[in-house]
Protein backbone atom coordinates (compact mmCIF):
# COMPACT_ATOMS: atom_id res chain seq x y z
CA UNK A 1 0.00 0.00 0.00
CA UNK A 2 1.15 3.56 -0.64
CA UNK A 3 1.34 6.40 1.84
CA UNK A 4 -2.23 7.71 2.08
CA UNK A 5 -1.83 10.61 4.53
CA UNK A 6 -4.27 13.53 4.04
CA UNK A 7 -1.48 15.81 2.82
CA UNK A 8 -0.44 13.29 0.19
CA UNK A 9 -3.96 13.24 -1.27
CA UNK A 10 -4.83 16.92 -0.93
CA UNK A 11 -5.93 19.31 -3.65
CA UNK A 12 -3.01 21.51 -2.65
CA UNK A 13 -0.62 18.70 -3.53
CA UNK A 14 -2.29 18.36 -6.93
CA UNK A 15 -1.68 22.07 -7.51
CA UNK A 16 1.99 21.70 -6.55
CA UNK A 17 2.39 18.76 -8.91
CA UNK A 18 0.85 20.78 -11.72
CA UNK A 19 3.11 23.74 -10.97
CA UNK A 20 6.18 21.49 -11.23
CA UNK A 21 4.97 19.69 -14.38
CA UNK A 22 7.36 20.46 -17.25
CA UNK A 23 4.76 19.24 -19.76
CA UNK A 24 1.92 21.41 -18.44
CA UNK A 25 2.28 24.05 -21.16
CA UNK A 26 1.41 21.49 -23.84
CA UNK A 27 -2.22 21.58 -22.66
CA UNK A 28 -2.54 24.96 -24.38
CA UNK A 29 -1.75 23.32 -27.71
CA UNK A 30 -5.08 21.49 -27.69
CA UNK A 31 -8.54 22.71 -28.63
CA UNK A 32 -10.34 23.69 -25.40
CA UNK A 33 -13.12 21.35 -24.31
CA UNK A 34 -16.28 22.99 -25.55
CA UNK A 35 -18.65 21.39 -23.05
CA UNK A 36 -18.69 23.33 -19.75
CA UNK A 37 -20.16 20.29 -18.03
CA UNK A 38 -16.98 18.26 -18.46
CA UNK A 39 -15.08 18.12 -15.18
CA UNK A 40 -12.33 15.80 -16.38
CA UNK A 41 -11.50 14.06 -19.64
CA UNK A 42 -9.85 10.77 -18.70
CA UNK A 43 -10.56 8.87 -21.90
CA UNK A 44 -7.63 9.97 -24.06
CA UNK A 45 -6.49 6.36 -24.17
CA UNK A 46 -9.57 5.74 -26.33
CA UNK A 47 -9.78 9.05 -28.20
CA UNK A 48 -7.20 11.77 -27.72
CA UNK A 49 -8.15 15.43 -27.75
CA UNK A 50 -7.71 17.49 -30.94
CA UNK A 51 -4.70 19.71 -31.51
CA UNK A 52 -5.14 23.33 -32.52
CA UNK A 53 -2.48 22.79 -35.17
CA UNK A 54 -4.49 19.96 -36.73
CA UNK A 55 -7.41 22.29 -37.39
CA UNK A 56 -5.07 24.90 -38.84
CA UNK A 57 -3.23 22.38 -40.98
CA UNK A 58 -6.49 20.96 -42.35
CA UNK A 59 -7.56 24.44 -43.43
CA UNK A 60 -4.22 24.91 -45.19
CA UNK A 61 -4.47 21.56 -46.93
CA UNK A 62 -8.01 22.15 -48.14
CA UNK A 63 -7.29 25.70 -49.26
CA UNK A 64 -3.84 25.25 -50.78
CA UNK A 65 -2.74 21.69 -51.47
CA UNK A 66 -6.21 20.48 -52.44
CA UNK A 67 -7.93 23.73 -53.37
CA UNK A 68 -5.09 25.37 -55.34
CA UNK A 69 -2.68 22.66 -56.37
CA UNK A 70 -5.47 20.10 -56.92
CA UNK A 71 -4.32 16.76 -58.37
CA UNK A 72 -0.76 18.05 -58.68
CA UNK A 73 -0.39 17.62 -54.91
CA UNK A 74 -0.11 13.86 -55.34
CA UNK A 75 3.21 14.25 -57.13
CA UNK A 76 4.21 17.15 -54.88
CA UNK A 77 4.11 15.12 -51.69
CA UNK A 78 0.92 13.21 -51.04
CA UNK A 79 2.09 9.96 -52.65
CA UNK A 80 5.06 9.58 -50.32
CA UNK A 81 3.21 10.63 -47.15
CA UNK A 82 2.69 7.05 -45.86
CA UNK A 83 6.42 6.31 -45.85
CA UNK A 84 7.62 9.72 -44.70
CA UNK A 85 5.16 9.84 -41.83
CA UNK A 86 5.94 6.22 -41.01
CA UNK A 87 9.63 7.03 -40.70
CA UNK A 88 8.87 9.93 -38.35
CA UNK A 89 6.60 7.78 -36.21
CA UNK A 90 9.18 5.00 -36.14
CA UNK A 91 11.89 7.38 -34.97
CA UNK A 92 9.83 9.28 -32.39
CA UNK A 93 7.81 6.49 -30.79
CA UNK A 94 8.63 2.99 -32.01
CA UNK A 95 12.38 2.57 -31.99
CA UNK A 96 12.33 1.69 -35.68
CA UNK A 97 14.91 2.65 -38.29
CA UNK A 98 13.69 4.26 -41.52
CA UNK A 99 11.91 2.18 -44.12
CA UNK A 100 10.06 -0.16 -41.74
CA UNK A 101 6.89 1.73 -40.72
CA UNK A 102 4.08 2.88 -42.99
CA UNK A 103 0.85 4.72 -42.18
CA UNK A 104 -2.22 3.12 -43.75
CA UNK A 105 -5.65 1.61 -43.30
CA UNK A 106 -7.11 0.72 -39.88
CA UNK A 107 -5.49 -1.38 -37.18
CA UNK A 108 -7.73 -4.29 -38.12
CA UNK A 109 -6.70 -4.20 -41.78
CA UNK A 110 -3.03 -3.79 -40.88
CA UNK A 111 -3.26 -6.73 -38.51
CA UNK A 112 -4.84 -8.89 -41.20
CA UNK A 113 -2.07 -7.95 -43.61
CA UNK A 114 0.87 -8.68 -41.34
CA UNK A 115 -0.66 -11.85 -39.90
CA UNK A 116 -1.21 -13.31 -43.36
CA UNK A 117 2.27 -12.22 -44.39
CA UNK A 118 3.88 -13.69 -41.27
CA UNK A 119 2.12 -17.03 -41.71
CA UNK A 120 3.38 -17.09 -45.29
CA UNK A 121 6.93 -16.77 -43.99
CA UNK A 122 6.56 -19.96 -41.95
CA UNK A 123 5.27 -22.61 -44.38
CA UNK A 124 4.55 -26.00 -42.88
CA UNK A 125 3.68 -24.61 -39.46
CA UNK A 126 0.00 -24.86 -38.62
CA UNK A 127 -0.59 -23.05 -35.30
CA UNK A 128 -1.26 -19.42 -34.44
CA UNK A 129 -1.00 -18.36 -30.80
CA UNK A 130 -2.85 -15.58 -29.01
CA UNK A 131 -4.35 -15.05 -25.57
CA UNK A 132 -7.91 -15.17 -24.33
CA UNK A 133 -7.67 -11.66 -22.87
CA UNK A 134 -6.42 -10.01 -26.04
CA UNK A 135 -8.44 -7.19 -27.58
CA UNK A 136 -11.46 -8.55 -29.48
CA UNK A 137 -10.24 -7.40 -32.91
CA UNK A 138 -7.00 -9.31 -32.45
CA UNK A 139 -8.77 -12.47 -31.38
CA UNK A 140 -11.39 -12.22 -34.11
CA UNK A 141 -8.81 -11.71 -36.87
CA UNK A 142 -6.63 -14.55 -35.59
CA UNK A 143 -9.63 -16.87 -35.68
CA UNK A 144 -10.68 -15.61 -39.11
CA UNK A 145 -7.24 -16.03 -40.69
CA UNK A 146 -6.78 -19.42 -39.07
CA UNK A 147 -10.12 -20.47 -40.51
CA UNK A 148 -9.17 -19.23 -43.98
CA UNK A 149 -5.90 -21.13 -43.98
CA UNK A 150 -6.92 -24.25 -42.05
CA UNK A 151 -4.70 -23.49 -39.08
CA UNK A 152 -5.22 -24.17 -35.37
CA UNK A 153 -5.44 -21.41 -32.78
CA UNK A 154 -3.54 -22.13 -29.57
CA UNK A 155 -4.95 -20.07 -26.72
CA UNK A 156 -3.01 -18.73 -23.76
CA UNK A 157 -5.39 -18.54 -20.78
CA UNK A 158 -4.09 -15.19 -19.61
CA UNK A 159 -5.02 -13.01 -16.66
CA UNK A 160 -5.80 -9.52 -18.01
CA UNK A 161 -4.89 -7.90 -14.72
CA UNK A 162 -1.31 -9.15 -14.79
CA UNK A 163 -0.79 -9.48 -18.54
CA UNK A 164 0.76 -12.24 -20.60
CA UNK A 165 3.94 -13.59 -19.00
CA UNK A 166 6.89 -15.04 -20.95
CA UNK A 167 6.45 -18.38 -19.19
CA UNK A 168 2.84 -18.59 -20.41
CA UNK A 169 3.97 -18.01 -23.98
CA UNK A 170 6.79 -20.53 -23.70
CA UNK A 171 4.35 -23.18 -22.50
CA UNK A 172 2.37 -23.17 -25.78
CA UNK A 173 5.23 -22.85 -28.26
CA UNK A 174 6.32 -25.75 -30.42
CA UNK A 175 7.74 -26.57 -33.83
CA UNK A 176 4.18 -26.10 -35.11
CA UNK A 177 4.01 -22.42 -34.05
CA UNK A 178 3.92 -20.10 -37.02
CA UNK A 179 2.97 -16.77 -35.44
CA UNK A 180 2.20 -15.36 -32.00
CA UNK A 181 -0.15 -12.34 -31.82
CA UNK A 182 -0.11 -10.34 -28.58
CA UNK A 183 -0.84 -6.86 -27.26
CA UNK A 184 2.11 -5.03 -25.77
CA UNK A 185 -0.18 -3.27 -23.28
CA UNK A 186 -3.38 -4.86 -22.02
CA UNK A 187 -6.34 -2.68 -22.91
CA UNK A 188 -8.07 -3.31 -19.57
CA UNK A 189 -5.35 -3.24 -16.94
CA UNK A 190 -2.46 -1.41 -18.71
CA UNK A 191 -0.18 -4.33 -17.84
CA UNK A 192 2.95 -4.21 -20.03
CA UNK A 193 4.13 -7.42 -21.64
CA UNK A 194 7.86 -8.13 -21.88
CA UNK A 195 8.16 -7.50 -25.61
CA UNK A 196 11.85 -8.34 -25.90
CA UNK A 197 11.75 -11.51 -23.80
CA UNK A 198 8.65 -12.90 -25.50
CA UNK A 199 9.98 -12.10 -28.96
CA UNK A 200 13.18 -13.94 -28.11
CA UNK A 201 11.30 -17.00 -26.87
CA UNK A 202 9.22 -17.21 -30.03
CA UNK A 203 12.27 -16.82 -32.24
CA UNK A 204 14.04 -19.59 -30.34
CA UNK A 205 11.25 -21.93 -31.44
CA UNK A 206 11.35 -20.69 -35.02
CA UNK A 207 8.16 -18.62 -34.95
CA UNK A 208 7.37 -14.96 -35.61
CA UNK A 209 5.58 -12.35 -33.48
CA UNK A 210 2.99 -9.69 -34.34
CA UNK A 211 2.65 -7.00 -31.66
CA UNK A 212 -0.41 -4.80 -31.18
CA UNK A 213 0.86 -1.41 -29.97
CA UNK A 214 -2.46 0.46 -29.77
CA UNK A 215 -2.10 1.23 -26.06
CA UNK A 216 1.67 1.67 -26.25
CA UNK A 217 2.37 4.16 -29.03
CA UNK A 218 2.73 7.69 -27.71
CA UNK A 219 2.50 6.55 -24.10
CA UNK A 220 5.55 4.39 -23.41
CA UNK A 221 8.86 3.97 -25.26
CA UNK A 222 8.91 1.04 -27.67
CA UNK A 223 12.13 -0.45 -29.04
CA UNK A 224 11.05 -2.68 -31.93
CA UNK A 225 14.42 -2.91 -33.68
CA UNK A 226 16.38 -3.53 -30.49
CA UNK A 227 13.96 -6.28 -29.45
CA UNK A 228 14.22 -7.96 -32.85
CA UNK A 229 10.48 -7.60 -33.45
CA UNK A 230 9.04 -9.01 -36.67
CA UNK A 231 5.77 -7.13 -37.19
CA UNK A 232 3.65 -4.61 -35.30
CA UNK A 233 0.47 -2.61 -35.81
CA UNK A 234 -1.24 0.18 -33.95
CA UNK A 235 -3.65 3.10 -34.08
CA UNK A 236 -3.03 6.84 -33.99
CA UNK A 237 -6.17 8.24 -32.37
CA UNK A 238 -5.32 7.49 -28.74
CA UNK A 239 -2.12 8.97 -27.30
CA UNK A 240 -1.11 10.42 -30.67
CA UNK A 241 -4.31 12.53 -30.77
CA UNK A 242 -4.72 12.08 -34.54
CA UNK A 243 -8.52 12.09 -34.51
CA UNK A 244 -11.43 9.64 -34.78
CA UNK A 245 -10.81 7.05 -37.46
CA UNK A 246 -7.34 8.39 -38.24
CA UNK A 247 -5.18 5.90 -40.16
CA UNK A 248 -3.21 3.23 -38.38
CA UNK A 249 0.37 2.10 -38.90
CA UNK A 250 2.19 -1.09 -39.74
CA UNK A 251 5.76 -2.12 -38.90
CA UNK A 252 7.60 -4.83 -40.80
CA UNK A 253 11.23 -5.50 -39.97
CA UNK A 254 13.50 -4.89 -42.95
CA UNK A 255 14.86 -8.43 -42.69
CA UNK A 256 11.46 -9.71 -43.85
CA UNK A 257 10.91 -7.31 -46.74
CA UNK A 258 12.28 -9.52 -49.50
CA UNK A 259 9.69 -12.20 -48.70
CA UNK A 260 6.91 -10.02 -47.30
CA UNK A 261 3.73 -10.89 -49.17
CA UNK A 262 0.66 -9.07 -47.91
CA UNK A 263 -2.75 -10.26 -49.13
CA UNK A 264 -4.48 -7.00 -50.15
CA UNK A 265 -2.44 -6.19 -53.23
CA UNK A 266 -3.79 -2.81 -54.29
CA UNK A 267 -2.26 -0.44 -56.81
CA UNK A 268 -0.49 1.79 -54.28
CA UNK A 269 1.68 -1.15 -53.20
CA UNK A 270 2.73 -2.02 -56.73
CA UNK A 271 6.23 -1.49 -58.05
CA UNK A 272 4.95 0.89 -60.74
CA UNK A 273 1.87 2.60 -59.34
CA UNK A 274 0.90 4.34 -62.56
CA UNK A 275 2.17 1.68 -64.92
CA UNK A 276 -1.24 0.01 -64.93
CA UNK A 277 0.47 -3.33 -65.50
CA UNK A 278 -1.42 -6.51 -66.23
CA UNK A 279 -0.17 -8.28 -63.10
CA UNK A 280 0.87 -7.21 -59.63
CA UNK A 281 4.55 -6.70 -58.85
CA UNK A 282 5.22 -5.61 -55.25
CA UNK A 283 7.03 -2.36 -54.59
CA UNK A 284 10.38 -2.70 -52.87
CA UNK A 285 10.54 -2.25 -49.11
CA UNK A 286 7.72 -1.22 -46.82
CA UNK A 287 5.65 0.42 -49.57
CA UNK A 288 4.47 -3.03 -50.66
CA UNK A 289 2.32 -3.00 -47.50
CA UNK A 290 0.05 -0.35 -49.03
CA UNK A 291 -3.18 -1.19 -50.79
CA UNK A 292 -5.46 1.70 -51.69
CA UNK A 293 -5.16 5.45 -51.96
CA UNK A 294 -3.60 7.08 -48.86
CA UNK A 295 -6.11 8.96 -46.65
CA UNK A 296 -4.39 12.33 -46.91
CA UNK A 297 -6.89 14.26 -44.76
CA UNK A 298 -6.63 11.69 -41.98
CA UNK A 299 -2.85 11.78 -42.09
CA UNK A 300 -2.84 15.43 -41.09
CA UNK A 301 -3.79 14.50 -37.52
CA UNK A 302 -1.13 11.79 -37.42
CA UNK A 303 1.55 14.21 -38.60
CA UNK A 304 0.62 16.83 -36.01
CA UNK A 305 0.40 14.27 -33.21
CA UNK A 306 3.79 12.79 -34.04
CA UNK A 307 5.35 16.26 -34.28
CA UNK A 308 4.00 17.21 -30.85
CA UNK A 309 5.27 13.95 -29.34
CA UNK A 310 8.70 14.60 -30.83
CA UNK A 311 8.72 18.04 -29.21
CA UNK A 312 7.61 16.73 -25.82
CA UNK A 313 9.83 13.63 -25.89
CA UNK A 314 8.59 10.11 -25.26
CA UNK A 315 10.72 9.76 -22.12
CA UNK A 316 9.17 12.85 -20.52
CA UNK A 317 5.72 11.64 -21.57
CA UNK A 318 6.41 8.27 -19.98
CA UNK A 319 7.67 9.86 -16.76
CA UNK A 320 4.49 11.89 -16.38
CA UNK A 321 2.28 8.89 -17.19
CA UNK A 322 4.00 7.00 -14.38
CA UNK A 323 3.52 9.90 -11.97
CA UNK A 324 -0.15 10.32 -12.91
CA UNK A 325 -0.66 6.61 -12.36
CA UNK A 326 0.87 6.83 -8.90
CA UNK A 327 -1.42 9.78 -8.14
CA UNK A 328 -4.52 7.78 -9.11
CA UNK A 329 -3.36 4.84 -6.99
CA UNK A 330 -2.68 7.09 -3.98
CA UNK A 331 -6.16 8.60 -4.20
CA UNK A 332 -7.79 5.22 -4.76
CA UNK A 333 -6.06 3.69 -1.75
CA UNK A 334 -6.99 6.59 0.50
CA UNK A 335 -10.54 7.26 -0.66
CA UNK A 336 -11.93 4.33 -2.60
CA UNK A 337 -10.52 1.15 -1.11
CA UNK A 338 -12.80 1.49 1.96
CA UNK A 339 -15.74 1.87 -0.46
CA UNK A 340 -15.16 -1.39 -2.32
CA UNK A 341 -12.88 -0.18 -5.13
CA UNK A 342 -9.67 -2.08 -5.83
CA UNK A 343 -6.73 -1.08 -8.01
CA UNK A 344 -6.62 -3.68 -10.79
CA UNK A 345 -3.67 -2.31 -12.75
CA UNK A 346 -0.10 -3.20 -11.78
CA UNK A 347 1.20 -1.08 -8.93
CA UNK A 348 4.79 -1.39 -10.12
CA UNK A 349 5.61 1.60 -12.29
CA UNK A 350 7.61 -0.36 -14.84
CA UNK A 351 4.73 -2.81 -15.37
CA UNK A 352 1.93 -0.23 -15.83
CA UNK A 353 1.31 1.81 -18.98
CA UNK A 354 -0.91 4.86 -19.52
CA UNK A 355 -4.08 4.11 -17.59
CA UNK A 356 -5.23 2.75 -14.25
CA UNK A 357 -8.24 0.48 -13.92
CA UNK A 358 -10.31 0.32 -10.75
CA UNK A 359 -12.59 -2.62 -10.06
CA UNK A 360 -15.90 -2.32 -8.23
CA UNK A 361 -18.88 -4.70 -8.01
CA UNK A 362 -21.12 -1.95 -9.42
CA UNK A 363 -18.62 -0.46 -11.85
CA UNK A 364 -21.11 -0.29 -14.72
CA UNK A 365 -23.52 1.86 -12.67
CA UNK A 366 -20.72 4.03 -11.27
CA UNK A 367 -19.23 4.55 -14.74
CA UNK A 368 -22.56 5.73 -16.14
CA UNK A 369 -23.09 8.13 -13.26
CA UNK A 370 -19.53 9.42 -13.54
CA UNK A 371 -20.03 10.23 -17.20
CA UNK A 372 -23.35 11.93 -16.45
CA UNK A 373 -21.51 13.92 -13.78
CA UNK A 374 -18.92 15.21 -16.25
CA UNK A 375 -16.08 12.74 -15.67
CA UNK A 376 -15.45 11.01 -19.00
CA UNK A 377 -13.94 7.57 -18.44
CA UNK A 378 -14.37 4.07 -19.88
CA UNK A 379 -16.20 1.08 -18.45
CA UNK A 380 -14.58 -2.24 -19.30
CA UNK A 381 -16.48 -5.37 -18.35
CA UNK A 382 -17.09 -7.07 -16.18
CA UNK A 383 -16.28 -4.59 -13.41
CA UNK A 384 -13.59 -2.14 -14.50
CA UNK A 385 -13.52 1.67 -14.51
CA UNK A 386 -10.62 2.72 -16.71
CA UNK A 387 -8.91 6.02 -15.86
CA UNK A 388 -7.05 7.17 -18.97
CA UNK A 389 -3.96 9.29 -18.35
CA UNK A 390 -2.79 11.27 -21.38
CA UNK A 391 0.28 13.16 -20.16
CA UNK A 392 0.05 16.02 -22.66
CA UNK A 393 -3.54 16.89 -21.77
CA UNK A 394 -4.18 15.53 -18.26
CA UNK A 395 -3.43 17.55 -15.12
CA UNK A 396 -3.07 16.31 -11.55
CA UNK A 397 -5.82 18.68 -10.46
CA UNK A 398 -8.15 17.26 -13.11
CA UNK A 399 -7.47 13.76 -11.78
CA UNK A 400 -8.10 14.91 -8.20
CA UNK A 401 -11.53 16.30 -9.09
CA UNK A 402 -12.43 13.16 -11.03
CA UNK A 403 -11.49 10.86 -8.18
CA UNK A 404 -13.32 13.09 -5.73
CA UNK A 405 -16.48 12.74 -7.86
CA UNK A 406 -16.02 8.98 -7.92
CA UNK A 407 -15.63 8.97 -4.15
CA UNK A 408 -18.89 10.84 -3.75
CA UNK A 409 -20.76 8.51 -6.09
CA UNK A 410 -19.35 5.37 -4.48
CA UNK A 411 -20.46 6.66 -1.08
CA UNK A 412 -24.03 7.45 -2.15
Amino acid sequence: MTNTSPERTSLERAARLDAADELAHFRDRFVPIGDPGVVAYLDGNSLGRPLRSTAQRLQELVGQEWGARLIRSWEEGWLTLPERLGDELGSVALGAAPGQVIVADSTSVCLYKVLRAAIGLRPGRDEVVTDTSNFPTDRFIVESVAGELGLTVRWIESDPWSGVAPAEVAAVLSERTAVVVLSHVDYRSAAIADLAAITGLVHDRGGLVVWDLCHSVGSIPVALDTAGADFAVGCSYKFLNAGPGAPAFLYASSRHHHEFGQPITGWMGAADTFGMEAHYRPAPGIRRALSGTPPVLGMVGVAEGVALLAEAGILRVRAKAVALGRWVIDLADAWLAPLGCAVASPREDDLRAGHVTLRHPHADRLARRLIEDGVLIDFRGPDGIRIGLSPLTTSYTEVWHAMDRLRGLATS
